[in-house]
């Protein structure tokens, strides 16, 4: 065990408001119906899991959480690596994990609904440095959330970790769970779309540019809403959902790679000329201008609440902390200004 278990002791993750009325609220699945830090225990063979990094085959595991009323509540699983970059032995000595849970051990569990899950973790023990990132990957998804029920929520755990194959040895780590992108489209109302790539036009361009503009505040160029990378699906750090033309939404996902987050492993593609990660590009198309004064004002209604955010988060440390408003300050201080948004939004779309 080390000392998080201390700090976390006393911790639970200010909930935010959401930016307009939600539709699918009573479609959230228990998991995701809350914002609280969950303990739970994961118990399985974890330094086989990390050693073979397999994404082929799971290993039986368990889960077990506390309920106020049912009291010890434990769910059977399997635990996979999963992920490209930081399934990585060299990035991550802790690799990220799929959970694929036992549909007929989750009934009236806080875990009913759910199917496969990624679990983001915390990439390598005993550092602080990748915790605060971790964190910060969490904060990325909640900021979204603030500005539309389209995007994909997030549950922060503090997960002991026992490791069958050392004799039970336990760890004590934070992590976190997004929501599974069918409990996404059952939420919102549309269909997973598993096309191969697609084009703007295709996209709906308003919640497109609202997510252009989200991807400046974080720092992010590591995504396209339209193509895939090599040998991977449709679409980078995207999810598509709908299939009428000009209708399809295009949801972000994994930040690790954004200027907020600032990640030890972290580098800015090159193709951008960019210094570092916490260089912003605005990477929106010029053919949804139009909406980028809506976007902005999503974003500038919510100020206030994406603050409450950091500052409600008693796990960011001191230096974390300041470094983020930091960084969101200067997200603010461009779009609070015309002629700013102007230079860096209007005239540097994308053509």
């Amino acid at each position: 065990m080390n000392s998080l278990r201390t700090t976390l002791i006393f911790v639970a993750i200010v909930v935010g408001a959401t930016a307009h009325g939600d539709d699918g609220v009573d479609k959230i699945t228990p998991l995701f119906s809350s914002n609280e830090v969950l303990d739970v225990t994961l118990r399985g063979p974890f330094s086989t899991i990390m050693r073979e990094r397999s994404e082929e085959e799971d290993r039986a595991a368990t889960l077990t959480y506390d309920d106020a009323v049912e009291g010890s509540v434990t769910v059977e699983l399997g635990i996979q690596a999963r992920g490209r970059f930081r399934r990585q032995a060299r990035v991550c000595k802790w690799a990220p994990l799929r959970l694929n849970f036992k549909k007929s051990s989750l009934e009236n569990t806080v875990f009913a609904g759910s199917d496969k899950m990624k679990l983001v973790t915390h990439c390598r023990n005993n550092s602080d440095r990748y915790t605060q990132a971790l964190l910060a990957e969490h904060l990325a998804y909640r900021i979204l959330n603030l500005v539309t029920d389209a995007s994909f929520r997030v549950r922060l755990l503090r997960i002991t970790y026992v490791d069958t194959d050392k004799d039970d040895r336990e760890r004590i780590e934070l992590g976190f769970l997004i929501e599974h992108k069918n409990q996404v489209a059952r939420r919102i109302g549309l269909d997973t779309n598993d096309a191969q790539q697609t084009t703007i036009d295709a996209l709906d361009a308003r919640h497109t540019n609202l997510g252009s503009v989200y991807q400046l505040l974080i720092g992010n160029t590591d995504f396209s809403p339209i193509r895939a990378a090599p040998e991977e699906a449709c679409c980078h750090n995207y999810v598509l959902f709908g299939a009428e033309h000009g209708r399809m939404l295009a949801i972000p996902y994994d930040f690790d790679m954004s200027g907020i987050v600032d990640a030890p492993h972290a580098a800015p593609n090159p193709r951008f000329g960019l210094r570092s990660v916490q260089d912003r590009l605005y990477r929106g198309r010029c053919v949804n201008n139009e909406h980028i004064e809506a976007s902005v004002q999503a974003f500038l209604d919510q100020k206030q609440a994406i603050y409450d955010l950091v500052d409600g988060n008693e796990l960011f440390q001191p230096g974390k902390r300041k470094g983020t408003l930091r960084f969101i300050n200067e997200f603010f201080a461009t779009i609070e200004r015309p002629d700013r948004i102007r230079r860096q939004l209007i005239d540097g779309c994308l053509s």
